[in-house]
């Protein structure tokens, strides 16, 4: 999104040159946020370059989007993300739109992901829930203690020692 500015004609014409690399010079996957116009056109660009997409669902409506596309759209997993939650509160919204995804019947693989003050709760809330999760410093520059981190190295030795500890013995 960054490098578009958010304008979802300028985003499918940057995917869309993807289709004319070589193979091995694509992206494996993309993140296709439903909460960001486009995104279903993105996806097909997607498709026809031999790209997977990853649904990025940040609330309830974007797992409604997800459930309305039905089978249309083959996911590689969803991303159930929170960004926004109110502090304490980020693994009750992502426990609403877990079960949300689950009375809309959908199977794709999930994986659990917050952003910077929300990043630390979930990995341990995904560790208790045996959830894939994922790091990186686009989420957090600093660890669960609030002290600067000096890579990625560093989150994910950080994030591995939290999710295994939370994880139901």
């Amino acid at each position: 999104m960054w490098i578009t500015g958010g304008d979802p004609a300028a985003r499918r014409s940057a995917v869309a040159t993807w289709a004319g690399l070589p193979a091995a010079a694509r992206p494996d996957f993309a993140s296709v946020n439903l909460s960001e116009p486009g995104w279903a056109d993105l996806c097909g660009l997607l498709a026809l370059a031999g790209i997977a997409a990853e649904a990025g669902v940040w609330s309830q409506a974007d797992a409604d989007q997800l459930a309305a596309a039905g089978q249309a759209i083959d996911w590689l997993r969803i991303l159930v993300e929170i960004t926004d939650a109110p502090a304490g509160k980020e693994a009750v919204a992502a426990d609403e739109i877990l079960r949300h995804l689950d009375d809309l019947g959908t199977t794709a693989p999930r994986l659990l992901h917050g952003e910077g003050r929300a990043c630390w709760p979930l990995i341990a809330h995904a560790g208790m829930l045996g959830l894939p999760t994922r790091i990186g410093l686009e989420d957090t520059t600093v660890g669960p203690d609030g002290s600067t981190v000096v890579g990625n190295a560093e989150l994910v030795r950080l994030a591995l020692h939290i999710w295994t500890a939370s994880r139901a013995p």
